[in-house]
């Protein structure tokens, strides 16, 4: 499984690309892997507030569907409309292939996140 490094990632098997108070959120190649051949994911509204561990979006594949936990809370500014008509995207490169882009409002909630080293070891457990 492909891991990046310089990204934050949990348990639920998204990572977090972090760029001054905003981060893109996508979910990992360990979960596009689990789902399969996506058909479906649906993007929440552009200026959603959503807290942390709430649902963010609903990605659907042909064996399986699945949803994904805000890691923190944030302010969605900008999602990837792509996915609408290509969500297959997630299965050719799930970490170019961001959903969300958030503005942060609480970024202490980063230091509960995993490291690219800890979610390799993570992963390996689930395997």
């Amino acid at each position: 499984m492909k891991v990046v490094k310089d990204l934050l990632y949990t348990e639920d098997h998204e990572w977090l690309k972090v760029e001054g108070d905003t981060a893109y959120i996508g979910i990992t190649d360990f979960a596009q892997n689990q789902l399969g051949d996506i058909v479906y994911v649906e993007l929440p509204e552009v200026g959603d507030e959503i807290d942390k561990e709430d649902v963010f979006s609903a990605i659907e594949s042909v064996k399986a569907a699945s949803d994904s936990y805000m890691p923190v809370d944030g302010e969605v500014l900008e999602v990837n409309e792509e996915l609408e008509d290509a969500p297959e995207l997630l299965n050719t490169d799930a970490f170019e292939n961001w959903i969300i882009k958030i503005k942060l409002t609480d970024e202490s909630q980063l230091d509960d996140l995993m490291s690219s080293g800890e979610y390799e070891e993570y992963i390996a457990e689930e395997e």
